[in-house]
């Protein structure tokens, strides 16, 4: 908790946008494997965000990550029967990850931390500067 609210409304968000970038980096590392049924697909998952009262802050908010979740989307089934983890019908089943929607994601996420880092900045140059008032 700092004595300027800014920093730790900024600090919350940064910390949720990397938890973000983590979810999105998950998927798209694991966007191509594959499991021998539905059940050991991999599941893509997403932070569910949360805003939340700042400790000794009057009125102030902040966000936090309430929890990571799987979507709910089912595997992609495909007919590979020649793929050591093929089911006895032949079938490997795969996560439904768009690697180009992860990606959109990611920008967005990576701008998002990268505007409260410019925040960050900004409070700190103006409290510096507000300090140099009184020499």
């Amino acid at each position: 908790m700092s004595s300027l609210p800014i920093f730790d409304v900024a600090g919350s968000a940064l910390a949720a946008q990397s938890v973000r970038l983590n979810t999105i980096a998950s998927n798209l590392a694991n966007a191509d494997s594959v499991g021998s049924s539905p059940e050991t697909a991999y599941r893509p998952i997403e932070p569910v965000f949360e805003s939340v009262r700042l400790r000794g802050q009057d009125g102030m908010t902040g966000v936090e990550v309430a929890r990571v979740e799987p979507l709910d989307r089912p595997a992609i089934r495909r007919f590979e029967p020649g793929h050591p983890m093929a089911d006895a019908q032949g079938y490997i089943y795969a996560p439904d990850v768009d690697p180009v929607a992860q990606m959109v994601n990611l920008i967005s996420a990576s701008r998002g931390y990268q505007a409260n880092v410019e925040v960050i900045n900004s409070a700190r140059e103006l409290a510096l500067a507000t300090l140099m008032i009184g020499r």
